[in-house]
């Protein structure tokens, strides 16, 4: 996962989206508006507070999983992302300062669907291989590898994709625009795809392995404590709330990007408060704010098979 995620920092880095509009008035201004300072401040607080509550359940939560690195880094790079756009709206018409901005707003959550990625990928480990076999629709060793995979290329296309669209070579920009807004719709149908296999877990464990659904628990449940929760249930509602929040926001990018540069949707900024900032911010702060990830994991794995699986022999 480190590697995948030095691979990413470094396309980020050497990669951008980008995008210029000429204002009314005749002034050079990027991205058709001025970003209003008074959102942009709101957004970096509730960014900004998740970020940190996250890195503190990373550190104080034991024992510690690498994985949810993917979570702190992505809350950490948005709210980066906002302090650029505070930056940006002080010089609306440096090219720059316009690029950072876009860079860590529009990649940023590629890091929150990796997240999800792997918490599939890891809950399933707590269930018995019978299990695990008959609820999947994808095999547990390719999850991650489909998934991430995927989110990395469509990664590629939007970053390089956007820079294109920089060019002041009108066929360049067009290439540009059509690789960028492929990488988009791509990355919204992978979504999908892995929502439709999340969700078929969950519906399958609960109509094949009913005892394993109706978890008998010893401990309430607690939002804010490090202790393990038996009920993995909780896990798998927060993480379907969360898909629903990236599937929002992957359908207002597509409707962005298709509409293009001089398109209602992207010149005007409430619908990007609406449709994307607002909806990723509330999906993941369940992750730090109601139940860390991490705790459902520490529960004992399921060990019976036998006298608790009543799994449905296929004809």
């Amino acid at each position: 996962m480190s590697t995948s995620l030095r691979f990413l920092v470094l396309v980020g880095l050497c990669t951008f989206a980008a995008a210029r509009e000429t204002a009314a008035d005749g002034e050079n201004i990027i991205g058709g508006y001025i970003p209003r300072k008074s959102l942009s401040i709101l957004a970096l607080s509730l960014y900004g507070i998740s970020a940190i509550a996250m890195w503190i359940q990373f550190f104080i939560v034991k024992p510690r999983r690498k994985f949810i690195l993917w979570l702190t880094f992505g809350m950490t790079a948005m709210a980066t992302g906002f302090v650029l756009r505070i930056i940006f709206a002080n010089d609306p018409t440096n090219e720059g300062k316009y690029i950072g901005m876009d860079l860590f707003i529009l990649l940023s959550p590629c890091l929150f669907l990796a997240t999800n990625y792997m918490i599939l990928s890891h809950l399933v480990r707590i269930f018995p291989q019978e299990v695990v076999e008959r609820s999947l629709l994808v095999r547990q060793s390719r999850i991650v590898k489909i998934f991430v995979w995927s989110d990395v290329t469509t990664f590629l296309l939007q970053s390089s994709g956007g820079g294109l669209t920089a060019m002041k070579n009108v066929n360049l920009a067009n290439i540009g625009n059509k690789i960028a807004e492929t990488g988009i719709i791509l990355q919204a149908i992978s979504y999908l795809l892995f929502t439709v296999v999340f969700l078929t877990f969950g519906f399958r464990i609960q109509k094949h392995a009913p005892k394993l659904w109706d978890v008998q628990t010893r401990e309430p449940f607690r939002v804010f404590s490090t202790q393990p929760v038996e009920d993995w249930r909780i896990l798998f509602y927060t993480t379907c709330i969360t898909c629903i929040g990236i599937l929002i926001r992957s359908v207002f990018r597509i409707v962005e990007f298709v509409g293009g540069y001089n398109g209602r949707v992207f010149t005007h900024e409430s619908y990007f408060y609406i449709c994307d900032a607002l909806p990723l911010w509330i999906a993941m702060s369940l992750y730090c704010f109601f139940l860390w990830p991490i705790r459902a994991f520490n529960r004992p794995p399921f060990t019976e098979t036998g006298s608790v699986l009543e799994l449905k022999q296929s004809a």
